[in-house]
């Protein structure tokens, strides 16, 4: 079978886009699955429908990467975004296009310094984890590369003002709060330590560009497990098969004029500019990451294991819903109905029949997720309301048992048990601690106790009126009647 490439396609008369030359304005720091099912996707579809005649150029980020695959491929790959649209299974497969090379610059730093000298490169994209945003001391400017990807984004800006060239506009992807402002924070701290030129500094200021966003698509990946029957059906082989679900959203924290300069609107792509993004965040963080953290602790206790079968429990799915339109969505102050619209979204998200979201992997450190996901939309109902809410307060009752329900402690894990099935608890140390010396506590010590403990949830539980006593009551409505039953009971 051919190896995916222009030739091959040309060979087969295939008739979907693509674009083969082009000028390369983007910049991407970060050759994974995330950036080409999502930014590299939307560049695509922007060449397809809007003239933007762009392609990017990627940079691995770390030593080993994709590098040789990329370019052996000539940047094309096939992207399968899979889902259900408005309750409907829905599948799009795409050749991408819009990808010219990859460059990595521990083989050839200069090659990467080179691209600075593009008088079309307009844009930097960078998704380099949630670490790759951090101020190493150590870098210097005569490392060829530095080792942390601020210091190589100064030392690219750096090459770009000595060619007496435009700046960029910077679009930072990492998974952090404000990345943007931080990326821009660890370039300037660069400025300082190798004492760069105060013009240069100005330059840096006047003439970039620096924006936060926040990105929003699951993205799975290569599909190891289907890939052979994939390509045969393709009719050629494809090593980059990437993979995620149908929805996607971008929210660009910037001036008005990047939207002359990114024709998104002109595509129809799901990507918007605007002043501030803090809504956006909060209206995903308490939504899609409030409904996971709130359901399903309870859920996996109730026997469910994956997040689709929890969409299809009628009682599971109920509480859900009550949880997000009555509880959630009214602390929010988007419109009504860009959080309805959103809402919606994530329930065919959830019941996405491509993914297998396992309920056990999103309990990971759940405490400091219950603390970041849920009870912002907990302390705000009740300021609005002066009551609790029924279900954001069941859902940390759910949370206790889930870790209560262990026995023992295990190579730094709680192990419990659900039906005679083993399962791990898995969080901080601090919180395992906590946990396994709770092992034989009542529900009114626990609840106290854990209130009490503000290295996990601060004072503000602990001060709300009447919560303490709503938790002890929901956790042995649990204890009484079981998960399931008890979840049912918060729907009445």
């Amino acid at each position: 079978m051919e190896k995916l490439c222009y030739k091959t396609l040309r060979e087969k008369n295939y008739e979907g886009y693509l674009l083969e030359n082009a000028a390369e304005k983007v910049l991407q720091f970060g050759e994974g699955n995330f950036l080409r099912a999502f930014v590299d996707y939307f560049i695509d579809v922007m060449n397809e429908k809007a003239d933007f005649n762009g392609k990017a150029v990627l940079v691995q980020p770390i030593e080993s990467g994709l590098t040789d695959m990329i370019n052996g491929q000539e940047g094309l790959y096939t992207l399968l975004l899979r889902g259900r649209e408005n309750g409907e299974k829905t599948e799009q497969k795409r050749i991408i296009s819009s990808v010219s090379r990859c460059v990595n610059p521990y083989r050839d730093y200069r090659g990467f310094l080179d691209n600075a000298a593009n008088p079309e490169l307009r844009f930097i994209v960078s998704n380099t984890t949630e670490a790759g945003i951090a101020f190493d001391p150590n870098c210097r400017l005569e490392d060829a590369p530095p080792s942390s990807f601020p210091a190589k984004l100064t030392a690219f800006l750096y090459e770009r003002w000595t060619k007496k060239l435009n700046g960029f506009i910077i679009l930072s992807c990492e998974l952090i709060d404000h990345n943007g402002d931080c990326l821009k924070q660890c370039v300037n701290r660069y400025i300082d330590l190798w004492n760069l030129p105060e013009e240069f500094a100005k330059w840096v200021e006047k003439e970039n560009t620096f924006c936060s966003t926040l990105v929003d698509r699951i993205v799975t990946g290569y599909p190891r497990s289907e890939a052979d029957a994939l390509c045969e059906a393709f009719g050629y082989r494809d090593n980059l098969i990437d993979t995620g679900e149908i929805f996607g959203f971008w929210v660009i924290e910037g001036p008005d004029f990047i939207k002359d300069e990114l024709p998104f609107e002109k595509a129809g792509l799901p990507i918007i500019v605007v002043k501030d993004h803090t809504p956006y965040k909060q209206r995903k963080v308490r939504i899609l990451n409030g409904a996971h953290t709130s359901m399903v602790l309870g859920a996996y206790l109730a026997g469910k294991n994956i997040v689709r079968e929890c969409m299809e429990d009628e009682s599971v799915c109920s509480f859900m819903n009550k949880t997000i339109y009555s509880e959630v969505i009214p602390t929010l102050d988007l419109p009504e109905k860009e959080l309805t619209d959103f809402a919606e979204a994530v329930k065919d998200r959830f019941n996405n029949p491509y993914v297998d979201h396992s309920l056990l992997s999103i309990s990971l450190n759940s405490t400091s997720k219950w603390k970041a996901r849920v009870m912002p939309s907990l302390i705000e109902y009740y300021k609005r309301n002066n009551a609790l809410p029924k279900c954001l307060t069941f859902s940390f009752a759910a949370y206790l048992e889930f870790y209560r329900n262990a026995k023992e402690v295990e190579n730094g894990t709680l192990v419990g048990f659900r039906n005679g099935d083993r399962y791990e608890v898995k969080d901080e140390r601090k919180v395992i601690d906590f946990y396994a010396s709770h092992l034989e506590a009542d529900a009114q010590t626990l609840v106290h106790d854990i209130l009490n403990e503000t290295d996990f949830f601060g004072r503000e539980l602990s001060a709300l009126p009447g919560f303490e006593e709503a938790a002890v009551y929901e956790l042995k409505k649990i204890e009484s009647s079981g998960m399931l039953n008890a979840m049912k009971e918060c729907l009445e």
